[in-house]
C-alpha cells in the first residue's frame, strides 16, 4: 500500500533506534507534570506525553483536567527545550492543543476505533504540519488501523506514526491488552514506509511487563516507545499500576538490547518470537475451553447428568485426529493432548459439579 508519508523526525531529536516518548498517564498538577519532566529529561528523554483529555471506561473517574493542563505543556517546552505530546479525540482538542504549540498529538484506541471521529479530527488537521500518531483500536481490526491512517495521511500529514498498544480481551490473560503481534506486524507490512511504535504500558498494564514486552517490540524491529512514567506511579489518578518512576526508565531504557534491523526470514530469534506468541495463543485457548468446560459442568449439574459420555468423547477423537493426519500431524500426538484436554476438562466439570 502506498502512503505519502515521510519519516518521524523533529529538529534536534535523536533518531537512533528506539525513539522514547515518555511521561504520566494523566497530567494532574503543574508541579506534578513539571517535576515529571525534569527527572525524564535526566534520562535523555526528549519528547514528554501527558493525557490532558482521558476518555474513561465508565463515568466518574478521573477524566483529565482539562485545557488547563496544556499550559503546563507549554511550560514544560519553554523552560526545559522539550517536544510535547498529547491524546486528541475531536476537533475541539486539535484545536486547542495547536494553540498551545503541542509538538506531537496522537490518536486513542477509542477514537481510532470510530471513523467519523477520526474524520473530524482529519479535517481540523487540514493545512497543519505536525505529527500525528495513531493507536490501533481495541478491537483486532487491522482496517480500521489502516483507515484512520489513510484518512489523516488524505490532509496531507505525512509524518504518521503507528502505535501498537494491544487489544481488549475478555478473558483473564497475562496482559490488559492482548499484544497479537501478527496484527502490527502484517500493518508494516501493508504500509511499508509507516514508523512502529509500542505503548508496552497499556499492553502489560503491570509494571513489571514494561521491560520484556519492550525488548519484544524492540526484537520485531519497531522503531519507537511510549512508556507511562510518573514522579509517584502509586498515587496517579488513573493507571497507576502500569506507571513506572522515571529513574525506572531510565533502567529500563539502559538494560534494552538493540538487535540487527538487517535481519534474515532465517534469523533464529525471529522464529522464536513466533512460537511464543503460538504458545500464549494456545495457553489462552485452552484457559478459555476450560471455562467453557466448567459451564458444562454446571449444565450437568443443574440436570443431574454424568460428568463422562464416551461417546462424545470417541466422536472428538475420531474428528480431531482425522483433522490432524490433514494438517500433517502425527495420529499419536493429537490423541496424546486430546486425551489429557479430555481429562483437564472431567477435572474441571468434577470440581464444578461437587461444589
Amino acid at each position: 500500500m502506498e502512503l505519502d508519508l515521510m519519516p518521524f523526525t523533529l529538529s534536534g531529536l535523536d533518531t537512533e533506534r528506539p525513539i522514547v516518548i515518555a511521561g504520566p498517564c494523566s497530567a494532574e498538577s503543574e508541579e506534578q507534570v513539571l517535576k515529571t519532566a525534569k527527572k525524564l529529561q535526566k534520562q535523555d528523554v526528549q519528547i514528554f506525553r501527558a493525557g490532558i483529555w482521558k476518555p474513561r471506561t465508565r463515568p466518574n473517574s478521573f477524566e483529565g483536567v482539562g485545557k488547563k493542563g496544556l499550559a503546563w505543556l507549554q511550560t514544560v517546552k519553554k523552560e526545559l527545550g522539550m517536544y510535547t505530546s498529547t491524546e486528541v479525540a475531536n476537533s475541539q482538542h486539535v484545536e486547542d492543543a495547536l494553540k498551545h504549540d503541542i509538538d506531537i498529538l496522537w490518536i486513542g484506541a477509542r477514537t481510532t476505533v470510530n471513523p467519523f471521529a477520526v474524520q473530524e479530527i482529519a479535517d481540523a488537521l487540514k493545512g497543519v504540519d505536525i505529527p500525528i500518531m495513531i493507536k490501533n483500536p481495541i478491537n483486532p481490526d487491522i482496517n480500521l488501523w489502516i483507515g484512520a491512517i489513510e484518512r489523516i495521511n488524505q490532509t496531507g500529514i505525512k509524518r504518521i506514526v503507528a502505535i501498537h498498544r494491544g487489544f481488549n480481551v475478555y478473558n483473564k490473560s497475562l496482559y490488559r491488552n492482548n499484544p497479537k503481534w501478527h496484527i502490527p506486524i502484517e500493518l508494516r507490512l501493508q504500509i511499508r514506509d509507516i514508523p512502529l511504535f509500542c505503548d508496552p504500558s497499556h499492553i502489560g498494564g503491570k509494571r513489571e511487563l514494561i521491560s520484556p514486552i519492550s525488548q519484544q517490540a524492540l526484537d520485531l524491529n519497531f522503531d519507537g516507545l511510549m512508556i507511562e512514567s510518573h514522579i509517584d506511579p502509586d498515587n496517579a489518578l488513573s493507571d497507576a499500576s502500569q506507571q513506572i518512576t522515571p529513574e525506572t526508565l531510565g533502567s529500563i531504557l539502559s538494560d534494552l538490547i538493540l538487535r540487527d534491523e538487517k535481519v534474515t526470514t532465517e534469523d533464529l530469534a525471529d522464529l522464536r518470537k513466533q512460537i511464543d506468541e503460538l504458545d500464549d495463543t494456545i495457553l489462552e485457548i485452552l484457559s478459555e475451553r476450560m471455562q467453557i468446560a466448567s459451564q458444562i459442568g454446571q449444565y450437568k449439574k443443574e440436570h443431574n447428568v454424568t460428568i463422562f459420555q464416551a461417546d462424545r468423547f470417541d466422536e472428538i477423537l475420531t474428528k480431531r485426529i482425522r483433522q490432524a493426519i490433514d494438517l500433517g500431524l502425527t495420529e499419536k500426538f493429537v490423541k496424546t493432548i486430546f486425551t489429557n484436554v479430555h481429562e483437564e476438562s472431567i477435572r474441571h466439570q468434577n470440581k464444578t459439579m461437587n461444589k
